[in-house]
């Protein structure tokens, strides 16, 4: 298959690429790692008239870490950011997340901003932007906003991200002090899509649990968090009987049948998946607090 015509647009700056995007309006796609876009374009399943590569621009690769948290520039790839040891140290669920995207050679070119901006609720980077509570950084030629995680995911591959509108960036915000993470996922080979994935992050203050929230991967229609801390507020680790999540993770999640797996499979997989990835979760907590 060979995608259907498209004229390439090259910018060099952030200026440059919102101001073609501005121009083109809904028939423009910005393409950076590619690897969602072009097999859409080669199946034509999308056939924009105008193609954005924003490979040239400046200012849009950078890592940075500091108090506040994790902030990915959209040229990052899903592997720099993975191995980035001031990333791992500041949110480790960037890492444990990551090493559960596709394979090796998608993540040395696929970027974790484009993962999140094309807003597959199968994908591992959208369920960790919503357990943080992050933002997402987009340009315009008319000027710049920033959009939480919450109002930027609306449906499947569908944001809140204006035609004329470039994302720079997103921020991972730290977990108050206290909190361990952690990531699983099942597939039925590794590297495909997973049948159903969870982030877990659960806060210890004084021996006892004072958070805990999970996020889910090809279970919901859009990325979002279940809160459980409910279940598990003012318990020691070792007491609490993470399997109590159960009844509140099978009324959130809503997964579909395919040729992969039904319905149900699925939702018993979230199930098992979210009170193990909790109980990790929470031994992790206790490791940061030694």
């Amino acid at each position: 298959m060979k995608p259907a015509p498209f004229v390439h647009h090259a910018p060099r700056t952030v200026d440059e690429a919102t101001a073609v995007l501005a121009d083109v309006g809904h028939d423009g796609k910005v393409l950076a790692g590619g690897q969602s876009l072009i097999p859409l374009l080669n199946m034509r399943l999308a056939s924009p008239g105008h193609l954005v590569d924003v490979n040239g621009v400046c200012g849009l690769s950078d890592i940075r870490v500091d108090g506040s948290g994790v902030r990915v520039g959209a040229l990052v790839r899903h592997a720099e950011l993975e191995r980035d040891p001031r990333a791992y140290a500041a949110l480790p669920l960037l890492r444990q997340a990551l090493a559960h995207v596709a394979h090796p050679v998608i993540r040395n070119r696929g970027t974790t901003v484009g993962s999140i901006a094309h807003a597959d609720a199968a994908g591992e980077m959208p369920a960790v932007l919503a357990l943080t509570g992050g933002l997402v950084e987009a340009a315009a030629a008319n000027g710049d906003r920033e959009v939480a995680v919450a109002d930027f995911f609306l449906g499947a591959l569908e944001t809140s991200l204006r035609p004329e509108e470039l994302v720079v960036a997103v921020r991972f915000p730290l977990f108050p002090p206290g909190t361990g993470t952690a990531f699983a996922e099942r597939a039925r080979r590794h590297g495909d899509y997973a049948l159903a994935g969870v982030a877990a992050a659960v806060t210890i203050v004084d021996g006892v649990v004072a958070r805990a929230r999970l996020s889910f991967v090809s279970v919901t229609d859009v990325p979002g968090t279940l809160d459980v801390t409910e279940e598990f507020a003012g318990l020691e680790p070792e007491a609490a009987h993470w399997r109590d999540c159960s009844d509140r993770v099978r009324a959130h999640v809503a997964p579909e049948t395919d040729l992969h797996a039904t319905a149900e499979y699925r939702a018993m997989l979230a199930t098992e998946l979210a009170w193990r990835t909790l109980a990790e979760a929470a031994s992790n907590a206790l490791t940061v607090a030694a």
